[in-house]
């Protein structure tokens, strides 16, 4: 457990970022440049951290490419990446037609969504779906993952890594408009960050099991090819929904959908338990750890 330690420490130095280093930041970025506080604060947060992990890292072992999750040969490690990809997208197909049959949100007017738009939006949520899921997967699924399982096997880590996952999405939640920031302002929005907890546990619960399944398929395939595939193909769908789409307040199923963004919340979750027995199953006879030699932790799904 000294490696999940150390991950906590270098959480909690990167939320000291935002307490004490956040307002300083906001003050020295030009004034016409519309840079919002919460977002100044969460990149102080993750460069903290980064500092924090670079001296670290090579302490835990998890500098190489293998305990970064990229242990295949490049070729091989998109080929992966592509077809998690594809198969996140069409796993998404059935949740976005419940949300459908069920009114759970209403699609925008036409007008304000034109063939144009509905492209531009497509290639924004495949591109951000990417972005995300290359920064979470090679630090949650990757070194975390690698640091932990090493020292209390791969179990205890997919849990871990799932909370830490979870919890991970709430840092940037609470927002402090410009006119009220001041120097108090970095500490605020610490306080409000670990103070919501309870009204969002519908979307904490969704998202680490998203984090088990992602950690599950680590587990068996050995590397995060999959991981960043399936991560970015779910990123870009939720994104294409929420741009083409609202949440519908009148429909009777609604409340299934969470406040944390109208999209994640209890059906999602229901969805995420059989999504995970299907990439089990896929996964698992698939052998993907077999490929160039690599090989995962699959007996604890034996």
């Amino acid at each position: 457990m000294r490696s999940f330690a150390i991950f906590i420490g270098l959480i909690a130095l990167g939320l000291a970022g935002i307490a004490f280093l956040a307002y300083p930041v906001w003050m020295i970025m030009p004034a016409d440049a519309g840079f919002k506080f919460h977002r100044v604060a969460s990149r102080v947060a993750m460069l903290t951290f980064l500092v924090g992990f670079i001296f670290v890292a090579r302490r835990l072992k998890v500098a190489d490419r293998a305990s970064l999750g990229f242990g295949l040969p490049a070729g091989e490690f998109v080929r992966e990446a592509a077809k998690g990809w594809l198969l996140g997208v069409v796993l998404m197909t059935p949740v976005v037609a419940t949300m459908a049959l069920l009114d759970m949100r209403a699609w925008k007017p036409s007008a304000s969504l034109d063939a144009m738009s509905l492209v531009k939006l497509i290639l924004l949520g495949i591109a951000s779906g990417l972005a995300v899921a290359l920064i979470e997967e090679v630090f949650m699924r990757g070194v975390m993952h690698s640091a932990i399982a090493r020292e209390s096997g791969p179990g205890v880590a997919i849990v871990l890594v799932s909370l830490v996952y979870a919890a991970s999405h709430f840092f940037s939640r609470v927002r402090i408009p410009a006119e009220e920031v001041n120097s108090g302002s970095g500490v605020d929005m610490l306080i409000g960050v670990l103070a919501q907890p309870v009204p969002i546990l519908d979307a904490f619960l969704c998202l680490a099991a998203v984090g088990v399944l992602l950690g599950m398929v680590r587990a068996l395939t050995g590397n995060i090819a999959a991981c960043v595939g399936l991560h970015a193909g779910w990123v870009a769908v939720i994104l294409v929904v929420r741009g083409s789409s609202v949440r519908n307040p009148d429909g009777p199923a609604t409340w299934m959908l969470s406040d944390y963004d109208g999209f994640i919340g209890w059906m999602v979750l229901a969805w995420i338990i059989v999504i995970g027995f299907a990439l089990h199953r896929w996964y698992r006879k698939k052998g993907d750890r077999s490929i160039s030699g690599e090989k995962g932790d699959r007996s604890i799904f034996r």
